[in-house]
């Protein structure tokens, strides 16, 4: 099924500029053939008619094509709908300017000796959402498009422009004040389904693809110098991630601060306790987003049932078991 979704089922942004959209997107008469056909198409949405709550789309050859309010999105059951049933106003409006998907169903003259395209983004979103994400389950890797980011977490596109939430706290094991220090907005990303709610809310995470403890503690050796970012500053300590899934504890001192790069010297690496000891060198400017590398490839592993960060033999263990029924009971607890 994953290799199924990731073929016809895209993030908006992503399927614009392929080959055979752009082959789809030439003239009127291919447009004629993607509706016959049943298509779904990418164009980037120019403009929002605010008293119809109308959309209109670029389309070829002086063509017209809008998406009328009936048919701007598709709400899954069990989810919140607005005016009509369909998607809220806002999330109407926001598409000004960006890339939709949408199927067209019909090509027609608009009695002034012009055409017009009349498509539905619902359309494609509904099939996108039958055929595919409504059969995720916990443990699924699927590509995603960051679409907004917020202090609680971030907002994903999972496919056709149907969202799902990746939560702060599933985006690293190294923690993080805001997804922004992880990710930017449009950003292209793997995430793996981290539970499923009945209503057919899905949740994400992320930090399973980053690798194991030991797996980021491999690339640094005791007796090295290396860059990191401060992160928290406590009384005992100061936390620096020179990972996303690796962070280690320097003494306490003045001037660190955190989201500030800095250097630090590396004491020594214990995969028995899971500890990581520096000594801080020297404190920088602040940090922007910094880049991240997948440990887990979705050719060869399209579904996980069970990760464990911590090393064998630590006392402390920390995994992710991708359960339905416990994911399920997580997220639930976490929305209480």
């Amino acid at each position: 099924m994953q290799g199924i979704r990731r073929a016809c089922y895209l993030p908006e942004g992503e399927l614009r500029l392929t080959p055979e959209n752009r082959a789809a997107m030439r003239s009127r008469e291919s447009i004629e053939e993607a509706a016959r056909r049943g298509t779904i198409l990418e164009s980037v949405c120019l403009l929002c008619d605010c008293a119809t709550m109308q959309l209109t789309v670029e389309m070829p050859d002086g063509m017209r094509g809008i998406i009328p309010r009936a048919e701007a999105g598709f709400v899954p059951p069990g989810l919140e709908a607005g005016e009509g049933g369909g998607p809220k106003d806002i999330a109407v409006i926001t598409r000004v300017g960006k890339p939709v998907q949408f199927k067209v169903l019909d090509v027609r003259e608009d009695g002034r000796g012009s055409w017009v395209a009349v498509c539905s983004r619902r359309a494609a979103q509904e099939e996108c959402w039958r055929a595919a994400v409504s059969r995720l389950t916990p443990g699924d890797i699927l590509p995603a498009r960051i679409t907004h980011l917020e202090p609680f977490g971030a907002f994903c596109d999972i496919g056709c422009g149907l969202v799902s939430l990746l939560t702060v706290d599933r985006v690293s094991v190294s923690r993080i004040s805001h997804p922004a220090d992880r990710f930017r907005q449009g950003e292209r990303i793997r995430a793996v389904v981290s539970s499923v709610l009945d209503n057919g809310r899905i949740y994400l995470s992320h930090r399973e693809l980053l690798g194991t403890w030991e797996e980021n503690a491999a690339q640094f050796s005791a007796g090295q110098t290396v860059s990191g970012i401060i992160r928290s500053v406590e009384t005992y300590g100061v936390f620096v991630e020179l990972a996303p899934n690796l962070a280690g504890l320097a003494e306490s001192t003045d001037g660190a601060i955190p989201g500030h790069a800095c250097s630090v010297y590396i004491k020594s690496i214990l995969p028995e306790r899971m500890k990581v000891k520096l000594v801080l060198i020297d404190v920088g400017e602040e940090a922007g987003v910094t880049p991240f590398r997948y440990f887990i490839d979705p050719a060869e592993t399209p579904r996980l049932t069970r990760w464990r960060y911590s090393p064998e033999g630590c006392r402390k263990v920390v995994e992710s078991v991708f359960d339905a029924e416990d994911a399920a009971e997580t997220a639930k607890a976490y929305l209480k």
